[in-house]
Parts: structure tokens; C-alpha cells; sequence
């Protein structure tokens, strides 16, 4: 990272030109420090996204289970004027399919998935397109993720507390769903922090740090 000098001397009638590598400064170096630290959260983040993701493709199995189950015991209950379903199994169903948007905040971020409403994005060279992603990032998404901490969080204290049950006849405990919602968007935050990291690093042209090469994330899905 550091250019080499060079000096030089006679030695016997010859010019020997000896290379002296260059040593950090001490600012340079604490620099350094700080950027591996930052480059280890990035990948330890994006490994957690991952495994978070795959929790979310798991939940669509019984999400797609307990759905059908509902439909069949409905409609075969109506059959035989019996009731053979309620509102625990109503309730699971978009209890599951929450699961599924709430696990997958993070996996979606890191691979760029989410929608962009865009008409301009897609043509910006790739510098331009970090410092789009960068502001967007830090007056955006991360206030967002906070905000969302922020209010969320108090509620599934209030729910825990109260012991908060659905509303309706045999319904679910609301606390467990109200808890994922402060935890996808505690998912969110941390992966918008490595998606930083990684912004940062295209700005800066230091992305030679990496250990790993910046995985290539399929197009995004845009509307124009």
C-alpha cells in the first residue's frame, strides 16, 4: 500500500539500486487497523445475512403447510357443517408469512434485491452509483432502521409485560410476532452498517483490501 524509495550508491564501480520498503506512519497504520476491523463486521455481517435468509426460504414451507391445511378444514368443515379449523391456525398462517418478509430484510439488502423505482440509476457508472447509494444509505435506510428500533421496541416491552394475546377467540400471543419486528429491524441496521462498509470502500479505491472479492449481486428488479 506504501510505494517503495530507493537509494543508491556506488559499490566497486557499480551503481546498485537498493529498494527500501516504506513503513506506515503511525496514522496510516491505525487507519489500516480501523479499515480490516470494519472489512471482518462487513463479511461477518453478510454471513449472518445468508443464514438469515435461509431461515426465510425454510418458513415458506410451512407458511404454504398450514395455509393449505386451512383451506382444506374449512371448506370440508362447511361440507359437513362442522367447524374443524379457528383462529390459532388463521393466525399462524400470517404469523408464518410475516416471518418470511421480517428474516429476509437483511438477505434482500445484501443482495440487492429489494425493487428500485428508478429511470436513471441503472446507467451511472459504478463510483456514481455508490455515492447515490451512500447518501441514500446514511439519510435513508439507517434513520429508518433506528426509527423503527425506536418505536418498535418499546411496544414488545409493553407486549411481553401485559402478556398481550390476539384479540380474537383462540387467537396466538401477539409478543413473539412483535419481537421479530424489532429484530428484522435490528437485522436491517446491522447489514445497512456493512453496506456502508463496502460503499466506503468503491469511494475511497481501496477495495484491494479486501480479503474477499465483493461478491457480483444479480441486477436489480427495477420499475421505470
Amino acid at each position: 500500500m506504501y510505494p517503495p524509495t530507493q537509494s543508491t550508491e556506488v559499490v566497486s564501480g557499480c551503481v546498485v539500486v537498493a529498494r527500501i520498503e516504506a513503513q506506515p506512519t503511525r496514522g496510516h497504520g491505525d487507519a489500516l487497523v480501523l479499515m480490516r476491523i470494519a472489512f471482518a463486521y462487513q463479511r461477518g455481517a453478510d454471513r449472518f445475512a445468508e443464514w438469515t435468509g435461509w431461515i426465510s426460504k425454510w418458513v415458506v414451507i410451512p407458511t404454504i403447510v398450514v395455509g393449505l391445511a386451512n383451506v382444506i378444514l374449512r371448506y370440508t368443515g362447511q361440507f359437513f357443517e362442522v367447524r374443524l379449523t379457528n383462529n390459532s391456525w388463521v393466525e399462524a398462517q400470517w404469523y408464518l408469512y410475516s416471518l418470511i418478509f421480517l428474516f429476509g430484510f437483511a438477505y434482500i439488502l445484501k443482495h440487492q434485491i429489494n425493487v428500485r423505482v428508478d429511470f436513471w440509476f441503472a446507467n451511472q457508472p459504478p463510483k456514481r452509483k455508490a455515492w447515490i447509494d451512500f447518501i441514500g444509505h446514511l439519510i435513508g435506510l439507517i434513520p429508518f432502521a433506528f426509527i423503527g428500533l425506536w418505536v418498535s421496541i418499546p411496544q414488545v416491552q409493553t407486549s411481553w409485560r401485559l402478556n398481550e394475546v390476539s384479540p380474537n377467540a383462540g387467537g396466538l400471543p401477539l409478543a413473539p410476532i412483535k419481537t421479530m419486528i424489532a429484530v428484522a429491524f435490528g437485522l436491517l441496521l446491522i447489514q445497512a452498517l456493512a453496506e456502508m462498509v463496502k460503499l466506503v470502500a468503491v469511494l475511497r479505491g481501496v477495495t484491494d483490501l479486501y480479503l474477499e472479492e465483493l461478491e457480483k449481486h444479480e441486477q436489480p428488479i427495477r420499475i421505470e
